[in-house]
């Protein structure tokens, strides 16, 4: 009777310990399930991490980045070397691709281990674990950021398979000397792509994230070398290369360049900033997506044209000078902005002269003005006479007394072109008068100058000042046959992912009359033609033996202030020069900088380019006729000098010149 007892009892026990096995075997599945409803529920979680952003020139040349200290630039695991991928997998985790994030075995090994050892001597982080405590970019040993990074492993496993995984890791792992991911150490350490990285490079690099300071070859060439021997002894036992390989990758020796790629924009500084604000104005991006964002920054900028543009300056103005100089360049097509001097120095001052600082223009600015008055009836034989006069403005109330340079005049009667050429400041302002002084304040707002102009007499002679890129601006509207330009200086963004932002649109409207932008184009060609030479010579006689094309241009020159800006229909240029004071100019070398600049700029920028791409076309509706640049008369055999000049049709002169008929 009492073993009976006993038998029930050991039953009941049993079918008690099955019920409770059972019980925690279904908790222990609902907990499961609901672990994986809830990573269902969580979804994906986002592998966005910061990224240096890389702005690129014309022909895709990356001249700069923006980052944290940290750079980071992320690639596919297609354009890694299979040969670091394995190096990764051999020493970090060799069961990678069978386990779902954690690697039980091995944690109960290393548990064993460093119990026995009294500390810590070994771990068991599968890259997975690895990969989402980099994501959450904090080493705090809590336990509150253990399980987070033991629930976000968990999500990666869940989510995204074990390319994309490894992909993220390589990416994210700190290699030492701020080179995060795989691609940064690879430019930094060995010059090269991650994907054309040799076994020998491969295996010393990826021995480097177990401790950058100590396993850097530029802390430790020994210890760095003692850590590959120990990666190509895994990858050997792992059957990913042969003996002889794995020697032959040990003993070779390896060159570390130690310098990261891009800097701070070493080239174009000015311009890269320029390009920041740009993000933020006209993109919309805020300053964190700039720095950190990993974008991909299409700029306009033309690495020929900058260097080019760098070099000029540099050897032009006297290292001993202050003078200071803002340089633009622009096609003038697209309004893309190609190259960008902002100063002789950025690291001594960052302020940019082309975008900032303003100027007075001086006779720079009589193009607009002749344009204006060619709207208003004139044309390039209009005639007015140049002599030293006082103008009376404002109802009597006030005087003006311009001057011409030197007190030169011909007191005679001058054509606009002539006017315009040996930059008579009478002729000017007579013209600025007749029209009334609001014409040309309007005309300039036309011309896309936003700089505030001042209705007086003297603005006929660059009395208001304006930017470099606002000038660049107008002149561009000139070459282009009077269609709106905007100064751009960015093409595209990208996303890290390839993903377009940002696209620039160059504008394409008709703003001027076609026929007389050309007509005012062509009389800018005077400044360097000497068969306008009257009272004076034409104002860049200096540069004509230096050209080897046909130019547009206008000089302008205060006592502080000195510019040349002229273009093609291919690339157009404005150089200022001056002292950031506003300290007058008086050496005679000084004053020639701006010129001299110009021209061995433009020169050389176009000197590989087709012609085509900067001859200056008529349009329809315009004729050439042969005038005598004295009277403005058609030429005949007997006149010494003639130049041919454009006029719209039906406005040419209809006189011909009789001055220098025989016995006359």
């Amino acid at each position: 009777m009492e073993a009976e007892i006993n038998t029930r009892k050991k039953w009941r026990n049993i079918r008690l310990l099955s019920y409770l096995i059972l019980f925690m075997v279904g908790v222990l599945f609902i907990l499961c399930l609901s672990f994986f409803i809830y990573l269902k529920v969580l979804g994906p979680p986002p592998l966005a991490i910061p990224q240096s952003t890389l702005y690129y020139t014309s022909d895709e040349t990356v001249f700069g980045e923006s980052n944290s200290g940290e750079r980071r630039y992320w690639v596919g695991i297609d354009d890694i070397s299979p040969v670091a991928i394995q190096a990764t997998i051999a020493i970090e985790d060799q069961t990678f691709y069978e386990h779902h994030g954690y690697d039980f075995k091995r944690i109960g090994g290393a548990v064993l281990a460093n119990i026995k050892a009294g500390q810590k001597v070994q771990g068991a982080s599968t890259i997975t674990q690895q990969y989402a405590r980099n994501l959450f970019l904090t080493m705090d040993k809590t336990w509150t950021r253990k399980i987070s990074e033991a629930v976000y492993a968990a999500r990666l496993e869940f989510h995204y398979d074990k390319k994309q995984i490894l992909e993220g890791y390589l990416n994210t792992i700190n290699f030492g000397h701020g080179a995060y991911g795989i691609e940064s150490a690879s430019q930094f350490y060995f010059g090269k792509n991650a994907k054309d990285l040799t076994l020998a490079e491969a295996s010393l690099l990826m021995g480097i994230p177990k401790g950058p300071s100590i396993y850097s070859p530029l802390h430790s060439e020994e210890k760095a070398k003692k850590r590959q021997s120990l990666i190509l002894e895994a990858m050997q036992k792992n059957g990913y290369i042969r003996a002889e390989e794995k020697k032959e990758a040990a003993a070779q020796k390896l060159t570390f360049i130690g310098k990261h790629p891009h800097h701070r924009a070493d080239m174009a500084p000015y311009f890269y900033d320029q390009v920041q604000k740009e993000l933020k104005s006209t993109v919309g991006l805020d300053e964190r997506a700039i720095a950190l964002g990993g974008l991909q920054v299409y700029t306009t900028l033309d690495r020929q044209q900058q260097e080019i543009a760098e070099k000029v300056v540099a050897e032009t103005i006297p290292h001993s000078s202050d003078i200071q100089v803002g340089f633009a360049a622009m096609d003038p097509q697209t309004g893309f902005v190609t190259a960008m001097v902002g100063g002789r120095d950025y690291d001594e001052s960052s302020f940019n002269r082309t975008t900032q600082a303003i100027r007075q223009p001086g006779s720079a600015i009589k193009p607009l003005l002749y344009y204006a008055a060619l709207e208003h009836g004139f044309t390039p034989a209009t005639r007015l006479r140049s002599e030293a006069t006082t103008f009376e403005y404002d109802h009597g109330k006030s005087k003006y007394s311009p001057h011409n340079f030197n007190n030169r005049y011909a007191d005679d009667e001058i054509t606009m072109s002539q006017a315009l050429a040996l930059s008579d400041n009478i002729y000017a302002v007579k013209t600025h008068l007749f029209l009334g002084e609001e014409v040309l304040v309007n005309t300039a707002k036309n011309f896309g100058i936003q700089s505030k102009m001042k209705p007086v007499p003297s603005l006929a002679l660059g009395s208001s000042g304006l930017k470099v890129m606002e000038l660049l601006n107008a002149y561009s509207m000139f070459a282009n046959g009077g269609k709106k330009v905007e100064p751009i200086f960015i093409k595209r963004v990208e996303d890290r992912d390839g993903k377009v932002l940002y696209e620039a649109k160059p504008r394409n409207k008709q703003v001027l009359n076609p026929q007389l932008a050309f007509v005012m184009s062509h009389m800018m060609m005077g400044m360097f033609d000497p068969s306008l030479n009257g009272y004076a010579s034409v104002t860049g006689a200096s540069l004509e033996g230096k050209m080897s094309r046909d130019y547009a241009g206008k000089s302008g020159s205060t006592n502080s202030d000195y510019w040349m800006a002229g273009f093609t229909p291919g690339l157009a240029s404005v150089v200022w020069t001056g002292y950031d004071q506003g300290k007058e100019i008086t050496l005679s070398a000084d004053k020639s900088y701006a010129k001299n600049i110009w021209i061995q700029f433009m020169e050389q920028s176009i000197d590989q380019q087709p012609e085509e791409l900067h001859a200056f076309k008529p349009p329809s509706g315009v004729e050439a006729v042969p005038i005598d640049p004295h009277n403005g008369k058609w030429a005949t055999n007997m006149c010494p000098t003639f130049r041919l000049t454009y006029f719209v049709k039906g406005t040419e002169p209809e006189e011909f010149c009789t001055e220098h008929l025989l016995g006359l």
